[in-house]
């Protein structure tokens, strides 16, 4: 008899903040049919990565987990959770499990504290979830993107590849793929409008898809 299989699960993460990971996770979970998880939102001023994501993906609100933590500070969540005083619990940081894919949106970049002795890529170490790490095409991502693969592999956190976000640069991109011996996953071009429509549009032409929905393995 055959064993069921688990879906399959992404880290989404980034070079630096605002980078666009927010954008290409709502791109991905849309893709799969899948569910979303942002396990700490500092910066509740505005729509949360959450909100952004169900308005982007056009996904039911069921396919959307609640965050283990939710901090008003726009900061770091360690930052964040300080002027709140609220002490975060490690241990709540824990995908949930899902029937569908499940992609899960990192705060910050990497080695973004969450708590004084915790990294966003410490998690990530622990999780044991291919990561999709997102950079810019402009000018310093060579160096930001292969700093943050090190940082990965010195973990050995597994990673899926690297998503572009912005104007086409081939050699850059290329260079990041060849020293970094990581796979290009795609580009996204900066949208506008930035709807749902444009997003899913951007996705299907312009991404691996096949290397997500278990035609190629990661």
């Amino acid at each position: 008899m055959a064993m069921p299989t688990t879906p399959r699960r992404y880290v989404v993460t980034g070079t630096d903040t605002n980078v666009g990971k927010t954008v290409v996770a709502a791109g991905l979970v849309a893709a799969l049919d899948g569910e979303y998880w942002k396990p700490v939102q500092s910066g509740l001023g505005g729509q949360t990565d959450t909100e952004t994501v169900g308005s982007l993906s056009g996904l039911p609100p069921d396919r959307f987990h609640t965050e283990a933590y939710r901090l008003n500070a726009p900061l770091a969540p360690l930052h964040a959770a300080n002027v709140e005083c609220v002490t975060i619990d490690e241990a709540r940081l824990v995908p949930p499990l899902t029937s569908r894919p499940l992609i899960i949106e990192g705060a910050g970049g990497l080695l973004v504290p969450v708590t004084r002795n915790v990294t966003m890529a410490d998690l990530f170490a622990r999780w044991r979830i291919p990561v999709v790490l997102v950079a810019r095409t402009a000018l310093g991502t060579i160096n930001h993107t292969l700093l943050s693969v090190e940082a990965m592999r010195a973990r050995h956190i597994p990673i899926a590849g690297v998503v572009f976000i912005g104007g086409e640069n081939a050699p850059t991109e290329h260079h990041i793929a060849s020293f970094g011996a990581i796979r290009h996953l795609g580009r996204l071009p900066h949208l506008a409008p930035l709807d749902q429509g444009s997003l899913a549009s951007a996705v299907a032409a312009s991404l691996d898809l096949a290397a997500f929905i278990g035609e190629v393995e990661p």
